[in-house]
């Protein structure tokens, strides 16, 4: 469903699947949430690029905590952040990650050689939020990364900061980024 709606806004697409084969490793082993599953690393990194401008932002969508975060708020959000994207960028096609942690979109990112990964990703289910979505940037995506080389955009719904503010956001810790070479602590 989340595919069917990213294509009716005009989205390409990529899927993949972190290294935990279901829900259960997935929750015990957060290590493998954050890696690619051998396939779709070897088939990011055999597979060449369909376009010849470099990607400034690759959007992974990836389920996290709250899948139900990911099916209410990432189709809007995308779109507005398509909207908002500095003038001139190249937005990489979408990767839905399954059974994916924040650091997944660095091994991604760095297969598809973008110049920075947003994660839009359901976070951990709150007593009054089991929807809302985060936002993770990193500049320059590489296995490795710590979350002190992130940004992040919080609480994304529609009782919290609305599509068009988070991706006001975004636009402008990526122009930062451009500008300083470097997202988070830095």
């Amino acid at each position: 469903a989340l595919a069917a709606q990213l294509q009716a806004l005009g989205c390409a697409m990529r899927t993949v699947h972190s290294a935990a084969p279901d829900r259960a490793t997935y929750l015990l082993r957060p290590d493998l949430g954050r890696r690619l599953c051998g396939a779709d690393a070897a088939a990011l990194r055999d597979t060449p690029a369909q376009d010849a401008a470099p990607i400034d932002l690759l959007l992974v969508v990836a389920d996290g905590l709250s899948s139900l975060a990911v099916a209410r708020q990432a189709p809007p959000l995308v779109q507005a952040i398509r909207q908002q994207a500095p003038e001139g960028w190249h937005i990489g096609p979408v990767v839905i990650a399954q059974q994916a942690r924040v650091a997944l979109g660095d091994e991604v990112g760095s297969l598809m050689d973008a110049r920075m990964v947003a994660v839009l990703i359901g976070e951990r289910p709150g007593l009054s939020s089991p929807d809302s979505l985060g936002i993770y940037l990193t500049h320059t995506p590489r296995r490795g990364r710590s979350d002190a080389e992130r940004n992040c955009i919080s609480n994304v719904r529609a009782e919290g900061l609305s599509y068009a503010g988070a991706a006001f956001k975004l636009a402008w810790l990526m122009r930062q980024a451009q500008r300083l070479g470097t997202t988070g602590v830095a």
